[in-house]
């Protein structure tokens, strides 16, 4: 798949072996087109149709997922961007499809995730085409 935004920019590809031992560091297992997005790009920021993404990099998930306490108010939710703003985006990690769901940061309730892409490369196609 060739990811693009409309506007703005995706960084060069992740350090392959970081990606290669993402899943068994953070202790899930990631989708795979997901590691094959961090494959070409790691992490990047910029328009999707008229929503804003930031794309977190390989070496930034398991921090921000932390700071963000999303086991502790979001369990099953594994974050790896955001609005730029107030929500984040992650996969729901409980469900065998791993929808991409937006969830608030401020009041972070697993209750509040609202699915948005039945999985990575759909997101880009759903915010794409919002336009």
């Amino acid at each position: 798949m060739i990811y693009r935004l409309t506007e703005g920019q995706l960084d060069p590809p992740a350090d392959p072996y970081l990606v290669e031992g993402l899943s068994s560091s953070l202790g899930l297992v990631l989708p795979c087109d997901y590691l094959d997005f961090l494959r070409q790009h790691d992490g990047g920021e910029g328009f999707l149709g008229e929503n804003y993404v930031i794309f977190w990099k390989a070496s930034e998930l398991a921090d921000f997922n932390r700071e963000y306490e999303v086991e502790k108010y979001a369990p099953g939710i594994f974050l790896f961007g955001s609005s730029g703003g107030g929500e984040g985006y992650g996969f729901d990690m409980e469900l065998t499809e791993r929808l991409v769901v937006q969830i608030p940061f401020i009041g972070m309730d697993r209750r509040l995730a609202i699915p948005v892409a039945k999985n990575f490369p759909d997101l880009f196609a759903q915010f794409s085409s919002s336009q």
